[in-house]
Parts: C-alpha cells; sequence; structure tokens
C-alpha cells in the first residue's frame, strides 16, 4: 500500500446550531410544524425564574443581532424584543446525538464524541470503501441531512487539532479542509482568538506582546511565550504550528472524580433546606458511582452564593466508598465547616481519589453500622429506579418539601429534559 493511502485522515463533525437544530427538526417532522426555528430570530434558552437563563443556542438571523450563545436571556432581549425563545429539552438532544453517532460509526470505528453534537473520527485506510477524504465527508455530511434532518459541518486533516479548526471555518452545511501545507495560507491569516485554546485572557496577553494572528504566534520564539504565559505558551505555539499527537480515542479514559451540582430555584437561608439538596446531589453522585463499580476516597462541596461567590472544602476519606448516605455525610459534615450563612444559590458535590469497588471494607471499632446491608440497599434502589424510572423510589425526607428540591438532582435538570409541546406554540 502507497505513502499516500495511508495517510492520517481525521475528520471533525460539528452539528450547526445544535439545540435549535433539533428542536425545528423535531417540531416540522414530528409535531407537523409549518414554520423552521432556523429560518426565525430564536434561540434555545432556560427559565429565568428556575435560574437557567442563558441562551444556550441561536439561530443565523437572530446571531445577526448579536445575540450570542452564553449571555443571558436579558441581554439578547434587549438586542431583539421579540426573539422567539424556546425551551430546552436535553431528552430530545440525548436522542438526537445518539442517531447522529450512529451514523458516524457507519463510516468508521473510531468515532470518538467530544460533546453532545460533536465528534472525531479518525477515516485512515478507509478511502477504498468510502473515497476520498472530501468525497467521504460530502457522503457523510449528505446522509446526515437526508435521515436526521439538520446539517453539520466538517473539518478535514492529518490531526484532531486541524480538523477541529477547519469544522469552524465558514458555515453552515459545509466540508473544509486544513492539511498541514494549507496552514500558511488557511489559518496563519486568522485573529489569535481563534485558535483552539486560545481564551479571552490569553488573547490579551498576546496583543499585549503585539501578536495578532495565528500566524505571528506560530513564528515567535515559543521561550518567550513560555516566559510570559508558562507552559500554556508552549501548547498554543504548537497549535499554531499545526502540531498535535493526540489520537482519537472510541473508548473514553478512565474518570478521574464523579460529581453533580445544582443551580436551586430560590436562594437557601436555612441549612436543613441545604442539607436536603446535598441528599439530592448524594444521590446521583453515589448512583454514578456504583454504575461504574468504583469509589471515592475524597469529597468536596462547593457553594455558590447569590452574589456568585464560590468557596468550597474537601477531605480524604478513611475509607473509599460510593455509599449514598455516607457521601451524604461528609458533604454535610463539609457544608457546616464552610457555610458563612450567606444565602445560597448552587451547591455542588465533587469525588475524587477513584478506585475500584472493594469487596471487603476495613472495619471501625467505633460504629456498628452494617455496611454490608447498606450497600446492598443502595444497590437495590438503584436496580428499582433503573427499571421503572428514577421516581420509583424516593427517600420520604422529600416527600413534604412541596417538590421544591428534586430527590435526585444536579446535572441536567429535570425541567430541561421534558417539555410539554402541548403548551408550546408550534408554528
Amino acid at each position: 500500500m502507497s505513502l499516500e493511502k495511508q495517510k492520517k485522515t481525521i475528520f471533525h463533525i460539528d452539528v450547526n446550531s445544535a439545540f435549535l437544530s433539533w428542536e425545528a427538526v423535531y417540531r416540522i417532522h414530528h409535531l407537523g410544524g409549518k414554520e423552521d426555528l432556523r429560518e426565525q430570530i430564536s434561540a434555545v434558552g432556560g427559565d429565568i425564574a428556575l435560574r437557567h437563563g442563558i441562551i444556550l443556542a441561536k439561530s443565523v438571523p437572530a446571531k445577526k443581532y448579536g445575540i450570542k450563545t452564553g449571555e443571558t436571556i436579558l441581554e439578547a432581549q434587549r438586542k431583539y424584543p421579540n426573539l422567539i425563545l424556546v425551551p430546552p429539552n436535553y431528552s430530545l438532544y440525548e436522542r438526537c446525538s445518539q442517531a447522529f453517532m450512529d451514523i458516524l460509526k457507519e463510516y468508521s470505528p473510531a468515532v470518538e464524541p467530544y460533546s453532545i453534537d460533536e465528534a472525531f473520527v479518525d477515516m485512515t485506510g478507509t478511502r477504498k470503501l468510502w473515497g476520498e477524504p472530501r468525497e467521504a465527508a460530502q457522503k457523510m455530511r449528505e446522509q446526515i441531512h437526508r435521515e436526521l434532518g439538520f446539517t453539520v459541518n466538517i473539518g478535514i486533516s492529518e490531526n484532531k487539532l486541524l480538523a477541529k479548526m477547519a469544522s469552524d471555518f465558514k458555515k453552515p452545511n459545509r466540508v473544509h479542509t486544513l492539511w498541514k501545507k494549507e496552514i500558511p495560507s488557511k489559518m496563519w491569516p486568522l485573529p489569535v482568538r481563534d485558535l483552539f485554546f486560545v481564551g479571552r485572557a490569553t488573547e490579551r496577553k498576546l496583543r499585549a506582546l503585539g501578536i495578532y494572528t495565528i500566524g505571528e504566534l506560530a513564528r515567535t520564539d515559543p521561550g518567550l511565550l513560555k516566559s510570559h504565559l508558562k507552559k500554556h505558551g508552549e501548547v498554543i505555539w504548537a497549535f499554531a504550528n499545526g502540531k498535535d499527537v493526540s489520537l482519537v480515542q472510541p473508548n473514553p479514559p478512565e474518570q478521574k472524580g464523579y460529581g453533580n451540582s445544582t443551580t436551586i430555584a430560590f436562594d437557601v437561608t436555612d441549612p436543613s433546606t441545604a442539607r436536603l439538596v446535598l441528599l439530592g446531589l448524594a444521590e446521583t453522585v453515589g448512583a454514578r458511582l456504583r454504575a461504574d463499580r468504583v469509589q471515592a476516597g475524597g469529597i468536596s462541596v462547593g457553594i455558590k452564593s447569590y452574589d456568585l461567590q464560590y468557596a468550597s472544602h474537601q477531605m480524604t476519606l478513611e475509607n473509599a466508598t460510593n455509599m449514598t448516605g455516607e457521601i451524604h455525610h461528609y458533604a454535610c459534615c463539609l457544608f457546616e465547616q464552610l457555610w458563612d450563612g450567606r444565602p445560597i444559590r448552587h451547591l455542588g458535590i465533587h469525588t475524587s481519589r477513584i478506585k475500584e469497588q472493594m469487596p471487603v471494607r476495613q472495619l471501625d471499632l467505633f460504629s456498628f453500622k452494617n455496611y454490608e446491608k447498606v450497600q446492598r440497599a443502595d444497590v437495590m434502589v438503584d436496580h428499582i429506579r433503573r427499571r421503572y424510572g428514577i421516581d420509583a423510589v424516593q427517600r420520604a425526607a422529600f416527600l413534604g418539601n412541596n417538590r421544591r428540591i428534586d430527590h435526585m438532582s444536579g446535572g441536567i435538570s429535570r425541567e430541561k429534559r421534558t417539555v410539554d409541546y402541548s403548551r408550546v406554540k408550534i408554528g
């Protein structure tokens, strides 16, 4: 086989305005809608009353009014008061994402999901199956649009970095190449902020050094960059020169930590309510640890107050655990040490020092708790929830809180997972 046929070929596939596109396709093809959200001045955004009031995705027409992903709904509505705002439906988005990934796997077994709406695919050695890279990408793009109804951008190169850069070129519904020989003409003229890993703070530091384009960064002495930006300077210099040795990983690496957090719909001002929120978080974190048959040897709690000030505290456990009750107990201990009495907006639990689940546990002479019995009870509850739904079993502590606190808190909140379309104007 010739060297040309062995040439490394990586695709980066990115769904155009994913949440909005998936919402638009669902409304047209499944709910009988006549108007396409992608052609209107529209956006997907959270509920202001529930503290999730940001823009998650916007249409191309909305972009023309300066509406940006990540800004608050109030900021977006100031720019265009008649903005069509639709609620997020993560359950729908997860199904769309899975269907999208399934099509990618038809072209290569080496598919690495990078987020819910983008992935890398190693297409090396597939020319006899799908043709030249650009031809294969066009087939992939057309199949996704034909079968699923939404569009994607596809970037093609020898490595993941350049493929991702290429997919960010002109949108939507395009295929772009960025081979190493094309770097000087296609990538170096771009502003330095367009380079992967260059945020606003880094851009300011580079501008202070007189570096405005990716090409200027690529030609800068890496020693100078390291002296001003430390290790990060070396990384972005390599990226500016198209250097990336990371591989497409179909199997995700082992998790180094498990955590969950929630933005509460009201300011929490009493410790009993805070402990209830932590219990809901412990339920979800413990279930994930048990599902992966691992235990945590460290735990931390984070608090964000009403004025957005953040603080956290952590501890190392004598015995690694994945039991909900223990995670909650230690989280409450940390909370009591950390909380200064200010109203709470956001709470989180994070576990670390992850290790394989041990069949035995070191005994504590001063504790008479039957750990084996507690572990079996947790596993039984997990099984019931998987089979009959997460609401099939819940602790009595949550029954009297008028559903203000979800008994399985954190992550993608319940109101984002389902939408009552009978109350939504479809158009």
